[in-house]
């Protein structure tokens, strides 16, 4: 029982953070690229039964609850009906540049082309093809990332500004450039994708503009 508790105590070691979970998943036998992130390591499941069966790319991003299965137990099934065992596995892999949303599990046999987003709670039973975006349970196609990528160009400067409105409304003031994230695209002078109106010279003048739709 102590011997357990110990085994239990420094397995947690390997949990602490996504950089310490993929080193121990590759010391396993599993094949992952680099710039990988487990987003909390603590909630993932890894089907570590059959290590070689499992690839992951670069560039490759799991959210929360993050599950691979490369086998099941059926069967336990069989055998309790026909007294027969069978085996059960299939190799995953999953290529580069993906990710993944909380809650979903990918199971055995599986495919994920590069360039894929899959949504949150989707369960993934057969190939996802590269440039998709996929969700459900069972996982499907919804789109192309393509079209799905031009479809964000439209709606997320908007988002952007209903979250500045948002804050606004919530606080009584706006926020501080350090209280904002990702909206920095809009103003960091990088080169970028957005449309020219959203392509503004400072912070100030982009809150100016999302100033626009709120009523003092």
């Amino acid at each position: 029982m102590i011997k357990k508790i110990v085994h239990f105590i420094l397995k947690q070691r390997y949990y602490i953070n996504s950089e310490k979970y993929i080193s121990f998943l590759k010391s396993k036998g599993i094949k992952i690229g680099s710039d990988c992130v487990f987003r909390e390591p603590r909630t993932a499941h890894i089907d570590l039964t059959r290590p070689w069966l499992i690839s992951i790319g670069n560039r490759v991003d799991m959210n929360v609850n993050f599950h691979i299965y490369t086998h099941d137990w059926g069967g336990h099934v069989f055998i309790g009906k026909y007294n027969q065992m069978l085996n059960s596995s299939g190799a995953v892999t999953i290529g580069s540049n993906i990710y993944f949303g909380a809650n979903v599990t990918v199971l055995k046999g599986v495919n994920i082309g590069d360039n894929c987003i899959i949504g949150a709670g989707s369960t993934v039973t057969h190939d996802i093809p590269s440039g998709s975006v996929a969700a459900g349970n069972p996982c499907k196609v919804i789109c192309s990332l393509d079209d799905y990528f031009a479809k964000r160009l439209k709606v997320a400067p908007l988002e952007a500004k209903d979250n500045v409105r948002s804050f606004y409304q919530r606080y009584g003031r706006y926020p501080y450039e350090n209280e904002l994230s990702e909206e920095s695209i809009y103003y960091d002078g990088q080169p970028n994708l957005l449309p020219p109106p959203y392509k503004f010279t400072s912070y100030e003048s982009f809150l100016d503009w999302c100033k626009e739709s709120i009523s003092e």
